[in-house]
């Protein structure tokens, strides 16, 4: 287990001193100063509730100014929330859903990296707490995800989530000082999280930090992933465990 201890954002917000504009730089926009605020401001503001093909048309031109890079025929839907986002690339030809929350916040991570040819999903979340995202070219998460990351998550290329899962990288709280609230103890990690190329995870799936999946591999909807599981298997269950192989085509 390795011994990488985190605090909370929201420790760091209720102690953190200065103006409403400090904090709100924080944890929105990242990059200081006043031209970067406006920019973030007008640009949200703006286009990012605008419905239909204009609106879609509008956020094409505007959005890309937000990012650290943003490929070639990528589209933005409604009300997509950014934060970080100077921390944040995006491949092209990248699809991203009405209500997707895209957050990189940090202090010294990378943030998110997102390959070409991606579906993300309505309503679905990358967040960061001092962690990282990367997906490969070709995911697709389904809607309603929510991947979260103190370390590292990976999804490798052709990884496909369906809707609901469920992906936390950290988040293991101490609670052996009964005198502090559990919200306030440190974290730790074991390792992250990283998913093989052409892996499914089924409904409802759950990835708990350290729980590598194999390349290829397919989890049943609804199981809870603990311990790695190896390549091209279908493993089913909570803890979720091998049933059997997949047959390999030469």
């Amino acid at each position: 287990m390795k011994d990488d201890f985190r605090g909370s954002v929201q420790k760091e917000l209720i102690e953190k001193r200065g103006s409403f504009f400090s904090k709100y730089s924080t944890l929105f926009i990242g990059k200081k100063g006043f031209f970067s605020f406006l920019r973030y401001e007008c640009v949200t503001l703006l286009f990012s509730g605008m419905p239909g093909a204009l609106g879609f048309f509008l956020r094409k031109i505007f959005y890309p100014s937000l990012f650290k890079r943003v490929g070639k025929g990528v589209i933005f839907g409604r009300n997509v929330t950014v934060r970080h986002p100077k921390k944040i690339t995006i491949g092209e030809n990248t699809s991203i859903d009405d209500n997707v929350v895209l957050d990189a916040k940090g202090e010294a991570n990378e943030g998110i990296a997102i390959g070409a040819n991606v579906y993300i999903g309505r309503n679905t979340i990358l967040s960061c707490k001092e962690g990282s995202i990367y997906l490969e070219d070709y995911c697709n998460i389904s809607a309603n995800c929510m991947l979260l990351s103190e370390t590292e998550i990976r999804l490798g290329q052709y990884c496909f989530l369906a809707g609901q899962c469920y992906l936390v990288a950290g988040g293991n709280h101490a609670f052996d000082d009964t005198s502090v609230p559990i919200m306030f103890q440190p974290s730790y990690s074991k390792g992250g999280i990283a998913i093989g190329e052409d892996v499914w995870l089924g409904a409802g799936v759950i990835v708990l930090d350290g729980a590598n999946v194999g390349k290829g591999t397919v989890v049943g909807a609804g199981a809870v992933v603990t311990e790695p599981l190896p390549e091209y298997c279908i493993a089913v269950g909570s803890p979720a465990k091998k049933l059997k192989d997949r047959k390999i085509t030469v």
